[in-house]
């Protein structure tokens, strides 16, 4: 018989108890840090019609979309009229578009859930992955888009990954930007794009980029001029002082530096040449960047104009996503072993000694649950020492062994798996005894 390959889809993977235990317990401290913004719930379907997702993510965006072909007597047709989600902002915009007079105002919402790309698997690159996405809907003020920055930084913060930096910019200020060095609009696309990319490729990498788009030889040279200058933040403010546009970008991002003010366990700064690849963004941007990986862990902004796109109306929008799946490799690469041994151990292991008292350990195990411990029912059978090894292996701090002296003598025999220690006590003082050795 031929065998079948085990292994997950290429870019997906599967996750073992540990791992899900970590990933469930930042999904917790996430919501949880969210809703005390007062940030609500938000769930929507894998897939969406296909029409919906196709021209909002950019040429590049499109190409990467996961298309769904048609089911039954159309399946022969090739087509494809569905498409899972390529990220959670976009079917966030069709919510709206579809049930605005149901939902407040302004309506503020997250979202954690997979959403999948097209994409060429690579080291630490997948086709399905999370997506962990705040937004407040309806609100024009700064006040929602510094009130988002403080947010993720709160639930960074919360994570235990202090030390980031938040990078804040305004797609009106690159505008103004482009607009100075005498560029037509039309060439802002290609001049962002080259810029987006200075803390990668530096200053000879993006004017090279942006003589290949064609941009005029004199405007590289300037651009190349200020990007090298000592100054960056001072040779783009001189630039932007000229336009309508750059002043209006401006102030801007002076406005939600001066609103958000110290943000929680890391810093916020102007950043004059990040741009954020998505087209639908429309005012201010940001992405926050952790030291000990040195790449992008959140990122977000506005986006006025996206649900107009389902709708006869503009609706202001702001959001942020972490990038959860890099911030789960920063909280894997700072647990220490005891940690990492507790992500999915149980407080307990209640053994079975013999068939007379498995009726006995069955309700030892849901007492004790009742208490509010979490505990495993020993069912793999044999002696005692094995069942001790077990729990051991599952990172178990104690064990209750109860054979049919104890059960006569209304007593639980209590074994620090830690220390080896082992001491008897009443039954009805189990669980005083587990809390002191769980530090309760």
């Amino acid at each position: 018989m031929a065998t079948i390959d085990a292994n997950p889809p290429s870019g997906t993977r599967d996750f073992l108890p540990a791992e899900v235990a970590r990933r469930e317990r930042a999904f917790a401290t996430i919501r949880d840090v969210f809703r005390r913004h007062g940030f609500a719930p938000l769930d929507t379907p894998a897939f969406e019609r296909l029409e919906v997702l196709t021209g909002k993510y950019g040429e590049e965006g499109d190409q990467l979309i996961f298309k769904i072909l048609r089911r039954g007597e159309h399946e022969a047709s090739g087509d494809a009229d569905l498409a899972l989600r390529y990220d959670l902002t976009v079917p966030l915009a069709r919510v709206v578009a579809r049930y605005g007079s149901q939902l407040p105002t302004p309506f503020k919402r997250y979202h954690i859930a997979p959403v999948w790309r097209a994409d060429r698997p690579g080291k630490g690159r997948y086709r399905e992955f999370f997506q962990c996405d705040v937004d407040t809907v309806g609100s024009d003020s700064l006040l929602a888009d510094a009130a988002t920055l403080v947010a993720v930084a709160d639930v960074l913060d919360s994570l235990g990954l202090s030390g980031f930096r938040v990078q804040l910019n305004s797609r009106k200020a690159l505008a103004g930007l482009v607009e100075s060095y005498g560029l037509p609009d039309a060439a802002e696309t290609d001049v962002l794009v080259a810029l987006d990319k200075l803390d990668k490729i530096g200053v000879d990498g993006v004017a090279a980029e942006l003589r290949e788009r064609d941009v005029p030889t004199d405007v590289v040279t300037a651009i190349a001029d200020d990007l090298g200058s000592g100054d960056l933040d001072a040779a783009v403010r001189d630039r932007l002082a000229g336009t309508d546009r750059g002043r209006a970008g401006l102030a801007e991002v002076d406005r939600v530096l001066d609103l958000a003010g110290d943000v929680p366990g890391g810093q916020l700064v102007y950043a004059p040449v990040l741009a954020r690849g998505l087209s639908y963004y429309t005012g201010p941007v940001f992405e926050v960047v952790h030291d000990a990986l040195a790449v992008t862990i959140a990122a977000g902004g506005r986006y006025d104009g996206l649900i107009g796109m389902f709708q006869s109306n503009d609706v202001p929008a702001t959001g942020g996503s972490l990038g959860i799946e890099r911030i789960l490799l920063l909280l894997e690469q700072q647990e220490t072993a005891d940690e990492a041994a507790d992500l999915d151990a149980p407080d307990v292991v209640v053994t079975v000694m013999d068939e007379d008292g498995a009726a006995d350990a069955v309700a030892m195990a849901q007492r004790l649950r009742g208490a509010g411990f979490s505990v495993d029912l020993e069912v793999g059978g044999g002696k005692l020492g094995k069942q001790l090894k077990r729990a051991d292996r599952r990172g178990a701090r104690t064990a209750v062994i109860r054979g049919a002296d104890e059960r006569a003598a209304g007593t639980v025999a209590l074994k620090d798996l830690r220390s080896g220690d082992q001491t008897t006590v009443a039954e009805s003082e189990l669980p005083a005894s587990l809390g002191a050795i769980l530090g309760r």
